[in-house]
């Protein structure tokens, strides 16, 4: 098999990243050669004798900010030995990434991926290097490593090949824009408790109802959002 995807991601704190990308799914697309996951060091960029990759903001206020040259040394590098579809930046500040967004990279050939760091980065390497930006929540994390692990992960699993199921990613939650029906597995009594009748019928047409139905049900209550969007795309 030849790698269907490479990812590139770009880091202050790379550590953070080398046991999780060595692991589970990702390790297993690796292994299998479908998926290239490399990371940088940014302070190996840098032109600072301490490798220094941070300064204070113009115009005061708290916090560091990520210099753009390390970044733009690091992109050039890496420019120079193939094209790249995206240059993703992953920020608090930026539209939620969602399973659509992981369907789009999953087509793509090469990814470049940077994790944000201290206080932000400077606006040059968005305005001028950075083609998308995604944020996994309203919330605020050290670092854009663990971001960048969700998003490679997420994209990961959905190259041909990485899961031994095909079919597993395809009724994931987000697929149809509804959440997954409810799992069930044997055994079918357990401590009193049963699994839904219908799930031990064989009629696998009422079987799909069902789980149709469930997932409908399932979204409507807990993600009235995203029931929404689904029914405008029906």
């Amino acid at each position: 098999m030849t790698v269907s995807l490479r990812i590139d991601i770009l880091s202050v704190v790379p550590d953070m990243l080398h046991s999780p990308l060595n692991h589970s799914i990702i390790h297993n697309a690796r292994e299998k050669g479908l998926v290239d996951i490399q990371v940088h060091n940014l302070r190996d960029y840098s032109t600072d004798k301490h490798r220094k990759v941070d300064d204070y903001p113009f115009g005061g206020g708290a916090g560091m900010v990520l210099t753009p040259q390390p970044v733009f040394d690091c992109y050039e590098a890496l420019i120079s030995q193939r094209d790249y579809d995206e240059f993703i930046f992953m920020t608090p500040d930026a539209p939620q990434y969602t399973q659509r967004d992981a369907n789009m990279l999953s087509t793509k050939s090469n990814i470049m991926i940077l994790c944000g760091h201290y206080k932000g980065v400077d606006q040059r390497i968005r305005d001028e290097l950075v083609t998308a930006e995604y944020s996994i929540g309203d919330y605020v994390l050290s670092g854009g490593e663990i971001a960048a692990l969700v998003v490679a992960d997420s994209v990961a699993r959905l190259i041909p090949g990485v899961l031994g199921d095909a079919e597993s990613a395809l009724s994931d939650s987000f697929m149809d824009d509804l959440l997954d029906a409810p799992l069930y597995t044997r055994p079918a009594e357990f401590r009193g408790l049963s699994i839904p009748e219908i799930l031990r019928s064989g009629d696998h047409k009422k079987v799909r109802e069902w789980k149709l139905k469930m997932s409908e049900d399932k979204t409507k209550t807990i993600r009235p959002d995203l029931y929404k969007l689904y029914l405008n795309n029906q």
